[in-house]
């Protein structure tokens, strides 16, 4: 499961637990989902591309993001972050790796994701002509992750992608397929693993 992938978990979970900008319309919407008990589940597809290189490394998988817990299934992984413990499934190995999820630590963690996003970042929204809303996030601060965020949404306000540059000018593209906002259920924040798996328990 490539890491940059979590950048899109981090973006979203930082809609859902960043301040409302009050000249904003649309944004304040789309943290209003996540604060009101919902999870994004969503089909995704997902492009970094290295901007000095050309390269491109690709995944896709499924997603469910809450306002403080996340899981994500990619290929033969699956992760499930919720809030305290991290807790990945390797299925082509049959196991499973536990570890204490220490967000600061965590290069993609909100609070790192997008470093002072009330103060530093300038939030601009604009609205397209099949009727979607462009939200573009820019900042100048070089303790930042990225330098530009740029959230597209549809007329329900439901994440349709986010693309992301950071200081080196790459680019981190996700597309979202048939996503929507559902009611929240805790039971999808614990993970089911086979009886026969290995634990590798690091919190000890």
């Amino acid at each position: 499961m490539g890491s940059k992938i979590y950048s899109v978990i981090a973006i979203l979970l930082l809609i859902g637990s960043g301040n409302v900008w009050a000249q904003q319309t649309i944004f304040p919407k789309l943290k209003a989902n996540f604060e009101d008990q919902k999870v994004f589940v969503a089909e995704f597809s997902h492009l970094y591309t290295d901007s000095y290189t050309n390269e491109s490394l690709s995944s896709e998988g499924k997603i469910w993001v809450s306002s403080d817990k996340y899981r994500l299934d990619s290929e033969n992984q699956l992760l499930v972050v919720n809030g305290n413990t991290s807790k990945v499934l390797d299925r082509s190995r049959n196991r499973v790796i536990v570890s204490d999820y220490m967000e600061e630590d965590d290069d993609f963690a909100p609070s790192r994701m997008l470093n002072g996003v009330d103060s530093t970042y300038v939030v601009n929204e604009e609205s397209l002509k099949n009727g979607n809303t462009k939200i573009t996030l820019t900042t100048d601060d070089d303790f930042a992750l990225y330098i530009k965020v740029e959230i597209i949404v549809d007329t329900n306000v439901v994440p349709k992608s986010i693309t992301a540059y950071d200081f080196s000018d790459n680019e981190i593209v996700t597309t979202f397929h048939n996503g929507l906002f559902a009611p929240k259920n805790e039971a999808l924040f614990i993970l089911e693993y086979p009886e026969n798996a290995e634990i590798v328990d690091t919190r000890y």
